[in-house]
């Protein structure tokens, strides 16, 4: 009798845990997820860029001899950007022919030096591209251009986005797991094997001693997440470090399918201790992410979501970030049509800006307006509070892609990269879709 009440006891203490991962699946309706899938599979193939294919009259045709996928359709971002690509690639739609050119693409134009660009920023050994152009094949290291010689401007930071580092870890870490290809891993690329690009990688974004956060200030600051290269971040950085945490997973398992078990045994612990310095250095009363511990410390959305995702934030810190989300929606300060904002409205810095320094204005762009790539996250999050809530804002995203469907006409543009009650950015955006797809249709 006492140990059928304790079974009792714990089935009941644990039983609303397990209600709430097993609805995440149910999050949309299957026929809402069957019209994503398709739309994903539709954008994507709207973003690839065959061999030979020309897509702007400002470049000339895809000589890399091997299909890129580019952030989305039509004559926007005319050039293979490495984290709109690496974010979308879970969604299962690329082929393996497909991930190992990207991958060696972005491999084979990684810096291997140091190198000073003419506006006094630089371009660190084992730097990554922004995004690479398709007709020569030069690297852009830096946002806001597509010029090889003239980039670097230091309003896009000292050194390159630390984003995409990480990003090209996660290419190799899928390209591997995908199709048992491990023996890519020592393939030399320009003279270097591919495992020691990545090690070079990981290693190029400046670091605490101590906590191994990303961090920097104004001297060496560098864009935290492409997804707000406008915005001006200093200090610990909260998104990169969730990326590094999320690398260092990937870099673990890599080393794990070579037999090394020292470096595989390494990463984990770096991984363990990120885990900490993140909820140490980033948490907030109400369970929410600063962005950083310097300039634009906002409480961020899109960080805080990401966390609940990866598994940094659980239990009581998972639950209050999520009812604090969950509110925000219900208060109509989180998301317009389903699609969410970087900054919570009444965490906004000041009347006049979302973020406390950025180049473009309020509600517009990444200081304010509304973007698909995180609904996904957002969605799973508030789930562990409140299914229903979640349920909703799913649906208002889909609603809104059904309503502004790319595929009725050029006069329609959904998905887009981000838009406010007035104006709508970039059509047919890949991340807008896949992103939150890989979240929905998890099993």
């Amino acid at each position: 009798m006492h140990s059928r009440i304790q079974i009792l006891f714990f089935t009941i203490l644990f039983m609303p845990c397990a209600l709430v991962q097993g609805q995440h699946k149910n999050i949309l309706d299957a026929s809402d997820l069957t019209f994503l899938e398709q739309m994903v599979k539709d954008v994507m193939e709207a973003s690839r860029i065959y061999p030979g294919q020309k897509i702007s009259k400002d470049f000339g045709p895809n000589q890399t001899e091997g299909i890129l996928i580019r952030p989305g359709g039509r004559t926007s971002y005319p050039a293979f950007w490495i984290r709109d690509y690496a974010m979308s690639i879970e969604t299962g739609f690329v082929s393996e022919k497909e991930q190992k050119h990207m991958l060696d693409i972005t491999a084979s134009t990684q810096s291997d030096r140091l190198i000073r660009t003419q506006w006094g920023t630089s371009i660190p050994k084992g730097s990554i591209a922004d995004h690479i152009r398709i007709d020569d094949g030069k690297p852009i290291y830096f946002p806001g251009t597509y010029s090889f010689e003239n980039q670097g401007e230091k309003k896009w930071g000292m050194q390159p986005p630390f984003c995409d580092q990480f990003f090209f870890i996660q290419m190799a870490y899928f390209y591997v797991k995908s199709f048992s290809q491990t023996t890519q891993l020592t393939k030399e690329i320009r003279g270097v094997k591919l495992i020691d690009r990545l090690e070079l990688a990981y290693q190029m974004p400046p670091s605490n001693p101590q906590s191994h956060l990303v961090e920097v200030n104004d001297s060496n600051r560098g864009v935290d997440f492409g997804f707000r290269d406008a915005i001006y971040i200093t200090g610990k950085l909260c998104y990169a470090s969730l990326l590094k945490y999320h690398a260092a997973k990937q870099m673990a398992y890599l080393y794990g399918t070579m037999g090394n078990k020292s470096k595989a045994l390494g990463y984990q612990h770096e991984a363990n201790l990120l885990k900490i310095s993140i909820i140490r250095a980033f948490s907030d009363a109400r369970g929410m992410l600063s962005a950083s511990t310097g300039t634009s410390a906002q409480a961020d959305v899109w960080a805080t979501s990401l966390a609940i995702h990866l598994g940094i934030l659980s239990g009581q810190l998972r639950l209050k970030a999520a009812q604090y989300l969950r509110d925000a929606f219900l208060r109509g300060e989180l998301s317009q049509k389903g699609n969410i904002r970087h900054v919570i409205k009444s965490d906004d810095f000041s009347p006049t800006t979302a973020w406390e320094k950025s180049a473009v204005s309020i509600n517009t762009y990444q200081n304010g307006a509304y973007w698909g790539t995180p609904v996904g996250w957002v969605s799973q999050a508030i789930a562990y509070v409140d299914i229903q809530t979640a349920q909703k804002l799913a649906k208002e995203y889909v609603q809104e892609l059904r309503d502004g469907d790319f595929r009725k006409g050029e006069s329609f543009g959904s998905p887009w990269e981000c838009f406010n009650d007035k104006l709508t950015q970039n059509p047919v955006y890949l991340t807008s879709v896949a992103v939150p797809f890989i979240i929905f249709n998890k099993k």
